[in-house]
């Protein structure tokens, strides 16, 4: 009979060479019980060192009930989240991204958080960068802004709340026994969907401020502006699809902004057109001013905060490149209707 762990913490990673072994070394020293916690490790057919690291923690971390490694043919994350909670056995839960790290206390102040009485839990995340260089810097401070990622709760520290979503999450087994496994039709916002699934069966999801993780941002301008473009075109194709109500308004903000942008722009050309009137191109005028103070304020706002004042001369062109990558990236997404009526069809057949 195989024995019963309390705690699953769950690892997924496609070619993450350079990220996993630190929280390797994080999840090495976790001051919860070893003994009573096992860790799963998935991969997704990496082509660099991230299995054979996997393989090694396996081989050297003898003070779990168990290290597993495990592969993911899929590669997508919601598959391989999928393989992870069918291997394993504890009774919580806990999905930690391959890019995190995670404090001493991680796994211990999930559990605690749990035996108060909650059913899903996370913490605040803050986002880190690997290096100091002045460009990698500038990165992270766009990230950080409200102006250039949004206010997801979880990126704020804070009292206990209850929030829609939550980073790095520790579940009960028995919320996945009830509303299911990930949907594998989604390449991004599949924590979003099925946290919308978990508040719909009526379990809540709690953020607690002793539970803390800090996440990997990324260090090149063009990868960033691909994981912008990505994250906003699957929350378009997922609300499209399955419901609006998965996120919160500020995730469709960037949207909103290519629209006004895109509006304002085509005023602007119809005002040169006689016989129709100047005025029309007003609204460009005012819409490209109000943005160019807001965008001039919040980064000056950053360099305080930072005391990096040279990037003053790299912000303001920063966050609208962000913006305009997000936000024509959800208008993709409802573009996307091969995909969209995929998930209709799902949502169809999970009713019958």
């Amino acid at each position: 009979m195989e024995k019963q762990v309390r705690v699953s913490l769950c690892v997924i990673a496609l070619n993450e060479e350079k990220y996993i072994g630190d929280l390797f070394e994080n999840i090495r020293n976790q001051d919860y019980d070893h003994k009573d916690m096992e860790v799963i490790l998935v991969d997704g057919g990496s082509s660099d060192r991230t299995k054979p690291l996997m393989e090694e923690f396996r081989e050297k971390e003898t003070s779990f009930a168990r290290v597993e490694v495990l592969d993911n043919p899929k590669k997508i994350q919601p598959a391989g989240w999928n393989v992870a909670i069918r291997a394993s056995r504890g009774e919580l839960i806990i999905r930690v991204d391959a890019h995190a790290k995670i404090p001493s206390d991680f796994v211990r102040q999930n559990v605690a958080c749990i035996d108060e009485g909650e059913d899903v839990c996370g913490g605040t995340r803050t986002n880190i960068i690997d290096g100091s260089q002045f460009g990698r810097k500038v990165l992270l401070m766009a990230e950080n802004s409200m102006f250039g990622s949004g206010i997801a709760a979880y990126r704020n520290s804070g009292e206990k709340k209850y929030v829609r979503t939550v980073a790095h999450a520790c579940y009960k087994r028995e919320v996945f026994d009830k509303v299911g496994l990930f949907n594998e039709t989604l390449l991004r916002s599949e924590d979003n969907e099925m946290h919308h699934r978990i508040r719909k069966s009526g379990y809540k999801i709690c953020m607690s401020d002793t539970i803390r993780s800090e996440y990997q941002t990324r260090t090149t301008l063009k990868r960033m502006l691909r994981q912008k473009y990505g994250n906003g075109k699957w929350i378009g194709i997922t609300s499209a699809g399955i419901s609006p109500e998965i996120f919160s308004l500020y995730h469709f903000v960037p949207f909103l902004f290519v629209l006004a942008a895109l509006a304002c722009a085509v005023l602007f050309v119809l005002a040169f057109i006689p016989p129709l009137p100047y005025w029309l191109g007003v609204p460009f005028l005012a819409g490209v001013l109000l943005y160019l103070l807001l965008d001039l304020a919040l980064t000056l706002k950053s360099c305080k905060d930072y005391k990096e004042w040279r990037a003053v001369f790299v912000l303001p062109f920063l966050f609208p490149l962000l913006h305009f990558a997000y936000g024509f990236g959800t208008l993709a997404g409802f573009f996307s209707f091969r995909t969209i009526g995929k998930l209709k069809e799902q949502q169809k057949n999970r009713k019958n």
